[in-house]
Order: structure tokens, then C-alpha cells, then sequence
């Protein structure tokens, strides 16, 4: 197996690596689309991402890598060997990376049940899909704006579920279909219609880095790579491990990070104010900010975490005019954050006191 380029070694593209981190750290926020140019790491990001996440420990001779710890989200298999008596050892498997041709059908992605099989001789045959491969792990989809509509819908369909469901004629298989999305794309060769864009959890526009010094330091980092691959893997290690471990701590502590009815207000409010449409961004900002929290050691969000995730969340559902800036900042949403709890802490002080003075004048 060809040596990876190490995830810590990518040169700034800040933004877009801390968008799959948050995915890693919590893969029910929805997955990342990575907009840029050519030669800009988006593919060497995704792969050097999966080799860098811990192991999973999964049920020992499943296919799809159930996870001995969730029954309730387990294959039909698994759930059929169980209720058999049959004991379900586990063991450690590495992350897998699953790759997904433009050309994939919807079958080649779901999977497919064999009904001549059933009807002939009562059998039910699952033929896995590259969902069943890709569960617990990262499901890597290039170009993505080329690939078929319909697929592309059926499979953030299943990143939102986490669970793949196959119905033909009266017979169905379910399995867990739990994995990091990451599909990229490059604008110029055309974008993806505004409902799927809407789809994806997080998204980045990435740009070549303009910096001088910035590029030298591109060019020989690769050139090293190339050089002595395992060398340079070897030289990177102890940042690799450091940033593996980070994520797996975040991961037993995600679940315990808290927030209040003042932090769902303010990313209401923000989102209401730059007019988004719809709910999803304000549930992803949520599981983005307590991926954030978590990542970074803490168990309750604020407002910075909130505008991290702001962030990632809401370029691609902000409706805009040509001459509107792009994007904003982290600053800037963190301002405008404030300036929202400032502006309802004045509008609830005002009701109060209206509350007030009409009680005292019914008391006259």
C-alpha cells in the first residue's frame, strides 16, 4: 500500500481541515463539500484524514462493520445471529476509505437483493454496496456536482440517517451506513443544484495559497514526500498521533457537551438574520459547535464555537446579489453574534418593563 501524505503536514487551508475534523470528531453533523480550484489538497486531505483516525472495534465477520456496542444499530445479519443465540466477538479494524467513481449507479451504492434467489429458494442474498463498505469510515467522492442527481440523493440521504434500508418486492436488509462524506468539486466545470448543495452539512471555498513564503514551504514538503515517503511519514508521526488521539478523546466527550437556550437563541437568531433558508443550518451549526467544544477539551459550547461553526455552515445556503461580500469572517459572525444577544437582552429588558409598568397601572 502507497504511503499517505500526513494530514498535519498540509500547508494552511485552515478552514478545510478543521471541517473534516469536526466530521471525524462527530459523524452525524453531515459531511463537508470542498469547493476550489485544481492542486489546491483536497483529495490528499481526505485520504491522509481516514489514515489518520483511530480503529474501530466492529463485530468480528461482519461485513458491514457493525459496532458491538449499538445493537440497536446493527445489520440484519448481526441482529439474525444474535437472536440465534450465536455470541457476536469483536475486533479492531482500521478506518476504511472508500473512493466512489462518477460513474456509480444507484445499485453499485446501495447494494442489491438477488429476489430470483429468494423465490426459488427462500434465501434472502444481499450483494453490498459501497455504503457497506464505506460505514465507519470516510466515503470519498470527487467531482461530485458530475456525479448522477438521483445518486447524490440517496446517499446523503443515508449520511443523514446512518442507516441504508434496500426494499425489493416485499423483502428488505437494512445495515448501519455511518460514515464521513466528503465529496469535492471544482466550480468551474459547473455547480450542483441548490436543494443537494443544501444537503451537505459543512462547506469550504478554497483558493491556491498567495503567500510566497507559504508556497516554498508546499514545494518542499512534497518534494520530500516524494523523495522518502516513509521517512517523511516517520518525521510527521508524533504530530499525526498527537492530532488522533485529539479526536478520539473528543469522541468519548461529545456526548457530554452541553449548551443553553441562550446558545440555540443566538444561532436562531443568526441565522434569521442573514436569511437563511430552512432549519438545517441552525441543527448543523449545533453538532458543529459541540464537535468544537469537544475537539477542543470543553464541555459546554460558547459563542466563538458557535461562529467557528457558522463558519463552515452557512456560505453555501447564504443567498446573495453580485456585489455582496462572499463570505464572512469568524470575527465578523462573532460580532454580529453579540450584537444579536445584545439586541434580544435589550428587546426582553423593554417587555419586562412594559410587563411592569401595565400590572402597576391595573394595581391603581
Amino acid at each position: 500500500m502507497p504511503a499517505i501524505y500526513p494530514f498535519t503536514a498540509i500547508v494552511g487551508q485552515a478552514r478545510m481541515t478543521r471541517a473534516l475534523i469536526l466530521n471525524a470528531v462527530d459523524t452525524r453533523i453531515g459531511g463537508v463539500l470542498i469547493r476550489g480550484e485544481r492542486g489546491t489538497a483536497k483529495s490528499t486531505a481526505a485520504r491522509a484524514l481516514a489514515a489518520l483516525l483511530p480503529r474501530v472495534n466492529v463485530v468480528k465477520d461482519c461485513r458491514f462493520g457493525c459496532d458491538p456496542d449499538e445493537p440497536t444499530a446493527w445489520c440484519t445479519e448481526c441482529r439474525e445471529r444474535d437472536a440465534s443465540g450465536e455470541k457476536l466477538p469483536a475486533e479492531e479494524r482500521p478506518i476504511p476509505f472508500v473512493n466512489l467513481p462518477v460513474s456509480a449507479t444507484e445499485d453499485r451504492v446501495v447494494g442489491t437483493l438477488d429476489i430470483e434467489q429468494a423465490i426459488q429458494k427462500g434465501e434472502r442474498h444481499f450483494e453490498a454496496g459501497v455504503l457497506a463498505s464505506a460505514n465507519r469510515g470516510l466515503l470519498y467522492i470527487d467531482e461530485v456536482n458530475l456525479l448522477d442527481d438521483h445518486v447524490v440523493d440517496v446517499l446523503l440521504d443515508s449520511a443523514a440517517m446512518g442507516m441504508n434500508i434496500v426494499e425489493r418486492e416485499g423483502i428488505s436488509f437494512s445495515h448501519p451506513a455511518r460514515f464521513i462524506l466528503v465529496g469535492t468539486m471544482n466550480p468551474e466545470e459547473g455547480d450542483l443544484r441548490p436543494q443537494l448543495l443544501d444537503r451537505f452539512a459543512l462547506s469550504v471555498d478554497i483558493v491556491g495559497i498567495r503567500e510566497p513564503r507559504e508556497r516554498v514551504l508546499i514545494m518542499e514538503r512534497n518534494l520530500a514526500f516524494e523523495k522518502d515517503p516513509e521517512a517523511f511519514r516517520e518525521e510527521w508521526l508524533p504530530k499525526e498521533k498527537e492530532l488522533s488521539q485529539r479526536i478520539a478523546r473528543a469522541r468519548t466527550l461529545i456526548n457530554k457537551v452541553t449548551y443553553t437556550s441562550r446558545d440555540l437563541l443566538s444561532i436562531a437568531a443568526l441565522s434569521t438574520s442573514l436569511h437563511v433558508d430552512g432549519h438545517r443550518a441552525d441543527l448543523v451549526i449545533l453538532k458543529a459547535a459541540r464537535a468544537q467544544a469537544a475537539f477542543d477539551g470543553r464541555t459546554a459550547i460558547n459563542d466563538h464555537d458557535i461562529a467557528l461553526a457558522a463558519e463552515l455552515a452557512l456560505p453555501h445556503r447564504i443567498k446573495r446579489t453580485p456585489f455582496q461580500q462572499t463570505e464572512m469572517t469568524t470575527e465578523q459572525l462573532q460580532e454580529r453574534i453579540e450584537q444579536l444577544q445584545g439586541q434580544t437582552m435589550s428587546g426582553e429588558t423593554e417587555e419586562k418593563t412594559a410587563a411592569e409598568e401595565g400590572s402597576g397601572e391595573k394595581k391603581t
